[in-house]
């Protein structure tokens, strides 16, 4: 990536799509590659404006307020990927409901929400190098690079802004489903644990049950029993990073093949039946449309390699 110097002074003007956002955030995505602290710098030094007056990074746009953006030393944006690439390609075949204002992706498991950490694009690069005339398409909420299944993709930011706050009240209903180490006792319908998130020296994220953390709810119910696992449906009831994992690893059940918070002796046991990745799959999302105001659901299926895993602890049950 190389730097580029924006020499001009820029004004824009903030759409009826745009109106409700931060100022700090229409900034960070006008001025990509330059740090949060550059642009608070800038705003703070009064070098950006909205209508021709000093403001506050938490200001909230509104429809045709005029922003000066001053000239700053930009990082140029990696090119997006080629759309022709198989990876690219392939996503056209995993969405499984689109239209003017959103679209649903049933993500497969391997393929990080977006790029960054060594990773040249994810599937929001993947998605706008699929669909290049899409001025606007951001990420409702995420996935695990390991978890499969259904995910969000906003189309338009009045959407995104009505998503969010589904989010936020808790009203968006998901529902996973997880293939767990031993015998999931059937009274046992939830998990309420504080988590705490925590960075290692080699940089790894690992989060872990603290009284010190965020209060996290996980409602967990048995689809299946095996001889030595149970497929169970999980419903994270708040949004934390890495929750349904800690939170069946801290029942004593933790999820096949999850190699952060796994369980060795299982997992060897669930790829010897084949199992190649994390067993944890988004199966449904449910939420009401943003313009329609109906509720939409929508299901992504089990990928082949997890259906043909299932299918052999069934006979070996």
């Amino acid at each position: 990536m190389t730097d580029s110097i924006q020499t001009k002074v820029r004004f824009t003007t903030v759409s009826a799509d745009e109106a409700g956002q931060r100022l700090d955030n229409y900034l960070l995505a006008r001025l990509k590659g330059v740090p949060k602290s550059m642009i608070y710098r800038i705003v703070r030094k009064g070098e950006v404006r909205v209508n021709k007056g000093r403001i506050k990074p938490d200001y909230k746009l509104k429809e045709n307020d005029q922003v000066r953006i001053p000239p700053v030393r930009v990082s140029k944006e990696d090119a997006l990927p080629n759309p022709k690439l198989d990876q690219i390609a392939m996503l056209e075949s995993v969405i499984l409901y689109e239209d003017d204002i959103l679209m649903v992706i049933n993500k497969p498991s391997g393929l990080a929400v977006h790029g960054g950490s060594g990773l040249k694009f994810g599937l929001i690069e993947g998605l706008r190098s699929l669909r290049p005339q899409q001025k606007f398409l951001e990420l409702v909420h995420r996935l695990d690079r390991d978890t499969s299944g259904v995910i969000l993709v906003a189309k338009k930011r009045s959407a995104l802004r009505s998503l969010h706050e589904q989010l936020r009240m808790k009203s968006m209903d998901k529902r996973y489903v997880a293939l767990v180490a031993g015998k999931w006792p059937a009274n046992k319908k939830k998990v309420n644990a504080p988590l705490q998130k925590n960075t290692l020296q080699s940089g790894e994220r690992m989060v872990r049950v603290d009284p010190n953390g965020k209060e996290s709810l996980t409602r967990f119910e048995v689809i299946e029993r095996f001889e030595n696992a149970t497929l169970v449906e999980a419903e994270p009831v708040t949004g934390r990073t890495h929750q349904i994992r800690v939170h069946a690893q801290y029942a004593g059940h933790a999820i096949a093949c999850d190699d952060k918070y796994g369980e060795a002796a299982f997992d060897h046991y669930a790829q010897s039946l084949g199992l190649s990745r994390l067993f944890l799959h988004a199966r449904s999302l449910a939420f009401i449309h943003p313009r329609e105001e109906s509720t939409l659901r929508i299901e992504a299926p089990l990928d082949k390699n997890l259906e043909q895993v299932l299918a052999r602890f069934r006979s070996q049950s």
